[in-house]
């Protein structure tokens, strides 16, 4: 293979890896925070593609601008979602074990409800439009504009929430929760806000790893739970809670099926996760990255 054909071969494997990144961070966030295990968080991802593409194919906007568009749409349904679903959940359920299983199964209808709600809506075809997919040269590789657009966008993200947490106020106390919950609440962080504002942002990240899945590929109502299982084998690669290793996990993942399936055959893409996440499970059960 020529370096033109290893750069595009790498190349392919971190664009597919920094969507993996974003969406894994946006479910790390909840359950490492607050022990809610979003099974459904893939079919919000589908919600912000849909919604991205409406704005374009109707009314003409740039997806670009629906990027920020989409996050803080999402983040409202997340922050309602947590409101009617989860604070219930939390305030009835007498210890972490029970409202996780119990959050487990809400998360489950919410998947199949927000399924059904976008076949109703806009029916079960593919759906997409073209946006920047004139090649661009980099180092002898030919690679599409908009997919350079959707790995920059999609790092830029990623490393926005992991200063947010590293950085800030707001950061040490969602870290505080992650680390002794009982000992965070003890020292005066308010749970009862910070919960359903975390939650809404790990929602606004899937609904910008939407948006920039229908810039490159197309959509479906079905395109959100690969996404889910994706991002539980992501943020066991990197260990449960860890934001840096779920980027780092997610990137090496896109890399690994990028150069499985081209050494193999690109219908063992599955086989190739699967088998990341056994090994993984069996031989560092903490995660990769974990510290």
């Amino acid at each position: 293979m020529s370096l033109g054909a290893w750069l595009e071969l790498l190349a392919s494997g971190l664009i597919t890896g920094g969507i993996y990144a974003l969406v894994a961070l946006g479910l790390n966030l909840q359950y490492g925070l607050m022990r809610i295990l979003n099974i459904a968080h893939g079919e919000f991802l589908m919600l912000g593609a849909y919604l991205t593409w409406m704005a374009q194919s109707t009314l003409g906007l740039s997806p670009l601008a629906m990027v920020p568009v989409s996050f803080l749409v999402l983040m409202a349904v997340g922050l309602v979602v947590h409101r009617l679903c989860f604070r219930r959940l939390a305030a009835t359920s007498p210890n972490v074990d029970i409202f996780e299983a119990r959050g487990l199964m809400v998360a489950f209808g919410l998947m199949f409800l927000v399924q059904n709600f976008a076949s109703w809506m806009w029916g079960g075809d593919l759906r997409g439009y073209d946006y920047l997919t004139s090649p661009v040269a980099v180092g002898g590789a030919q690679f599409a504009a908009n997919k350079l657009l959707v790995f920059g966008l999609a790092l830029l993200f990623s490393l926005a929430l992991i200063a947010l947490l590293r950085l800030t106020l707001l950061g040490k106390g969602v870290r505080a929760l992650m680390q002794s919950p009982t000992g965070a609440q003890l020292v005066g962080i308010d749970t009862k806000r910070l919960h359903p504002l975390m939650f809404g942002v790990g929602l606004g990240l899937s609904g910008v790893a939407g948006c920039l899945l229908s810039m490159a590929y197309t959509i479906t109502p079905a395109m959100g739970e690969p996404y889910t299982v994706t991002a539980l084998i992501v943020i066991t690669l990197g260990g449960f809670g860890s934001m840096s290793g779920a980027l780092a996990g997610g990137l090496l993942l896109g890399v690994v099926e990028a150069l499985g399936m081209h050494f193999t055959n690109p219908s063992l893409k599955a086989l190739l996760s699967y088998s990341v996440f056994i090994a993984v499970l069996l031989l560092r059960p903490k995660g990769l990255f974990s510290k």
